[in-house]
């Protein structure tokens, strides 16, 4: 999966230029020769790995796609009330169940618990991931900050075996991103976290929530900062779609995983969820 982590780097190279410059209106060519690719090269590359071209995913980042969308997501929200989260309900496409455990039932239990983990490569950049026998426990993307996404990893769960595979890692993240295979969850958190996880899982591909309608989805429409604290500590980046979440205004700030990720994780659902 190689050839996946260098696009993904290309256009995160090319997102920062962008981010960084929009008030000029950069055109492709100076976007294209800032990354150091051809014109005809960039729009290829980015078209195969995104699917589209780089003018419609500039267009899926913009404020007013996102407060467009924030409508329908209130809608989605509303309506997964009387559904609940069973299997008639649009849940994130990659995964069958999610199974939480409280920090207090965590250090009752969690020394019996062997995590394997390692890191691989998806379209979305290098990853740390770890796994139990109950479920993928933790995806985190990695940058220049290996060692921090690990230290955090373990911190997490600091009484578990930890047994480093990173053939069996890779297999899991091939098995994600590229065969969309169902996994089940396993996270550890507060019963607000947990419940805000679940609510996350409501959000199907190419649609955008803000904080206050997670608050509100879970009738705590004053528990606007603590639905975003609880967002923030997503320890499951991608599977639990945290990206979905934006600021009421449209803006995507805030993202564990860098702000750049965010975007091109919004801009690929968005532009491919009806393919």
């Amino acid at each position: 999966m190689h050839t996946f982590n260098s696009n993904y780097i290309q256009i995160e190279k090319a997102i920062k230029y962008i981010d960084e410059n929009f008030k000029k209106h950069p055109s492709i060519d100076e976007v294209a020769k800032n990354i150091g690719m051809s014109k005809y090269h960039f729009i290829r590359v980015f078209k195969e790995y995104v699917g589209v071209t780089p003018m419609q995913f500039l267009h899926s980042v913009t404020l007013n796609y996102a407060k467009e969308h924030i409508k329908e997501s209130k809608s989605i929200l509303e309506s997964s009330l009387d559904i609940g989260l069973s299997s008639s309900s649009r849940l994130h496409e990659l995964f069958v169940n999610l199974i939480g455990v409280t920090p207090k039932e965590w250090r009752e239990k969690g020394r019996d618990v062997l995590i394997t983990y390692g890191f691989g490569e998806t379209p979305f950049g290098e990853a740390l991931i770890g796994f139990t026998d109950k479920g993928i426990c933790y995806l985190g993307f990695i940058d220049n900050n290996k060692n921090e996404i690990f230290n955090r990893f373990k911190e997490l769960w600091e009484n578990a075996n930890l047994c480093f595979d990173e053939k069996a890692a890779n297999e899991y993240l091939e098995n994600i991103f590229i065969k969309n295979k169902k996994y089940s969850l396993f996270v550890k958190g507060t019963n607000l976290q947990i419940n805000v996880w679940r609510a996350l899982l409501n959000l199907p591909n190419g649609i955008v929530a803000t904080y206050q309608d997670i608050a509100n989805f879970l009738d705590k429409p004053k528990a606007t900062r603590a639905v975003a604290s609880a967002i923030g500590r997503n320890h499951i980046g991608y599977l639990i779609p945290c990206h979905r979440v934006i600021a009421k205004s449209g803006a995507m700030s805030g993202y564990r995983w860098g702000i750049e990720r965010k975007k091109i994780l919004i801009a690929y659902e968005s532009l491919n969820k009806e393919k």
